[in-house]
């Protein structure tokens, strides 16, 4: 935990959340935008199939090097930094870039809560931090049964706030 998919929904779910409740003009921060920072919210993970490509495919031995460069303030910084510098020139980018960082930090903060142990200041410091709430033993049915509960309450969340239903 968190699974990818916990990673995709918690994200849409508070980009949605943001969008419904604090910006309100939906033209702000268009649907696609959210489900683009859902995505965004897997990115931290993509050094999962890069070692599995470079160790099976390639044949370089190197050693497993998850949530270190992919899970640091660092490289939040690299997608804030993108849409700092788009900001006067290319709103549209800039507002992209935004959400794809959002993804990103709440994928970290999604670890640091659930899993626990992240370098955040990597490659400056091993340090690892994290609440590790739930353990680092296998809880498969009490992670499914979260992950359930958290997709039961935000469709009801939608049913109630656009009525979903009508498009059923």
């Amino acid at each position: 935990m968190p699974q990818a998919v916990v990673h995709v929904l918690f994200t849409i779910i508070a980009l949605d959340l943001f969008r419904d409740y604090l910006i309100k003009d939906k033209k702000k921060l268009p649907l696609h935008y959210v489900f683009i920072g859902g995505i965004a919210g897997l990115l931290p993970d993509i050094d999962v199939p890069l070692f599995w490509l470079l160790n099976n495919f390639l044949g370089f031995d190197i050693p497993w090097f998850h949530r270190q460069i992919t899970h640091t303030f660092l490289f939040i910084a690299v997608f804030l930094a993108i849409s700092l510098i788009y900001f006067d020139l290319n709103k549209k980018v800039s507002k992209l870039f935004a959400v794809i960082t959002f993804g990103v930090a709440f994928h970290i903060l999604l670890d640091y809560l659930f899993v626990g142990l992240i370098t955040p200041f990597y490659p400056f410091s091993y340090a690892a931090y994290g609440l590790n709430l739930f353990g680092r033993t296998e809880l498969p049915l009490a992670v499914e049964g979260f992950e359930a509960i958290v997709l039961v309450v935000w469709l009801w969340h939608e049913e109630k706030r656009h009525k979903i239903s009508d498009f059923i």
